[in-house]
């Protein structure tokens, strides 16, 4: 897969994870939005990583700055 997430998108998409966990683990979300948010969360840290976005990929969506050669 080709790359499509720059380091401004990666770390926002951690942060909101960070965000997310900090928000369960202080029992300020709960129940069934704390699963959904869960499940977000994890999926943002694991495009993090691998720096590709599937949802950019139909609509040709690219973060990543653009190399001049």
């Amino acid at each position: 897969m080709k790359k499509n997430m720059g380091s401004t998108d990666r770390i926002i998409r951690i942060a909101l994870a960070i965000l997310i966990a900090v928000l369960y683990l202080t029992n300020t979300i709960s129940g069934t939005i704390a699963l959904i948010l869960g499940a977000f969360a994890i999926i943002f840290i694991i495009t993090s990583f691998i720096s590709v976005c599937p949802l950019y990929m139909p609509f040709r969506i690219s973060t990543r700055k653009k190399i001049i050669e």
